[in-house]
């Protein structure tokens, strides 16, 4: 997918393979007959953020693996015709590598499932 557009905000020690992510990404939007342009970003961080993500927007005091943060919530601003932004999709890395060990899956299925759910929330499907 040409036009699809993948931010991709790791902090440094975590490792992670961004170009799976980019196909992962690329093929919900194919699964969903989505072909315009789209950008989305992903941040891959530590438990200490996403706790504080949860707290502020969320109003919990615990860490989630997986946030996703539309663009089309709160205040509106202007976009570029003919580019579909969806939005963010944050990730604990840390809660990553202990689901995936509980459930012995390996840690990039696990970022692909939460990439693909976090996704599909910014699409507007909810569970």
């Amino acid at each position: 997918m040409n036009n699809l557009k993948v931010l991709i905000y790791v902090e440094s020690r975590y490792k992670v393979d961004r170009k799976r992510i980019k196909t992962s990404i690329a093929n919900v939007l194919t699964q969903q007959g989505i072909s315009a342009p789209v950008e989305v970003s992903i941040a891959i961080i530590g438990d200490r953020k996403m706790r504080g993500l949860n707290l502020k927007y969320r109003n919990l005091d615990k860490v989630s693996n997986v946030l996703s943060f539309p663009l089309n919530e709160g205040e509106q601003m202007p976009l570029p015709a003919g580019v579909l932004r969806l939005g963010d999709i944050v990730i604990s890395y840390p809660e990553i590598i202990r689901e995936a060990s509980r459930e012995e899956v390996l840690v990039d299925d696990k970022i692909d499932q939460l990439i693909r759910h976090g996704l599909l929330h910014l699409l507007g499907i909810h569970h």
